[in-house]
């Protein structure tokens, strides 16, 4: 597999991805995440695309996987007031948004957050309280709970978390399954 930044071409499969991605949540316990506002919007996506921040994960020339990623200082808006916790520190970060799969290859959350973290090896991300799939993978990886955050897509809570050491980069690069 690789990642390479996505293209408008690949527009069509991205929205395909997701689409399976709201369905899959919603039949496994999660349907608020993205359902109930048919998140992510296709005009955000093309945004994502032409910032250079849209990703997708590539196996055998198909598209098996799409992910949002930036990093730098104070990037994310929804991060600057985080409830009943707090982050690690306030240096420059990555955040990986939007992930999904469509589930024809095993491991692609771990791929791509492997890729995301040999980039920049402090991480943040979050996920909703009914996404046990995502607070399992993150746990898995290293990440640490550090609290709520509230998006501006819904009225939902979000549980933060956040990965920064270099204990931690063994605990992400331990799990590479791929």
């Amino acid at each position: 597999m690789n990642i390479r930044k996505s293209e408008m071409a690949d527009l069509p499969k991205i929205m395909e991805l997701y689409a399976q991605a709201r369905k899959f949540m919603a039949e496994h316990g999660n349907p608020h995440q993205w359902g109930g506002t048919n998140w992510p919007p296709e005009e955000l996506i093309r945004e994502d695309i032409q910032c250079g921040k849209s990703y997708v994960c590539v196996n055998d020339g198909s598209i098996a996987g799409v992910f949002f990623f930036d990093y730098g200082k104070d990037i994310e808006p929804t991060y600057r007031i985080i409830e009943e916790g707090e982050w690690m520190n306030d240096e420059p970060y990555g955040v990986i948004h939007r992930i999904a799969s469509d589930g024809s290859v095993k491991g692609v959350g771990t791929f791509c957050f492997n890729w995301a973290y040999n980039i920049c090896p402090h991480l943040r991300a979050d996920t909703h309280p009914d996404n046990t799939i995502m607070q399992k993978l993150l746990t898995k990886l290293g990440f640490e709970r550090r609290g709520i955050i509230h998006v501006i897509e819904d009225d939902y809570p979000r549980f933060a978390y956040e990965i920064h050491s270099l204990q931690d980069a063994s605990a992400i690069q331990s799990t590479r399954t791929i």
